[in-house]
């Protein structure tokens, strides 16, 4: 039996490609289109900064870079909530798993940024 390696980086490349088809499926209304720039910088921001927080100088600068991978996935938490309040895209059900991976990768990254910080110690 093959075992599958737990691959993080795999895991935010989907997030993000996930995020862009939630982005395309806003309406393009006033509020579509500023939820719509706005997500997407922060759907992407998780990917790319974790590609640089695998490059970090320092410990510090891994939890520096881990942080801010943690702000942004916690706005776009913030943007999938107003989207699915708003009844933005119909039907809801479809930000289900979205909704789900994006509160896992918020556990995932802060549990990484208490585990470096005990580190540091």
């Amino acid at each position: 039996m093959q075992t599958k390696k737990y691959d993080l980086e795999e895991r935010l490349v989907n997030f993000t490609c996930r995020m862009i088809d939630v982005v395309e499926a806003l309406p393009s209304t006033r509020a579509g289109n500023y939820i719509s720039g706005q997500l997407i910088r922060s759907c992407h921001s998780p990917t790319f900064n974790y590609g640089e927080a695998q490059g970090a100088e320092s410990l510090k600068d891994f939890i520096h870079k881990m942080g801010i991978i943690l702000k942004e996935l916690k706005e776009c938490r913030v943007a999938l909530k107003i989207i699915i309040k708003k009844d933005m895209i119909k039907p809801i059900k479809k930000l289900e798993n979205i909704f789900s991976e994006t509160e896992e990768l918020i556990a995932i990254i802060a549990s990484s940024i208490i585990t470096a910080k005990r580190s540091l110690k």
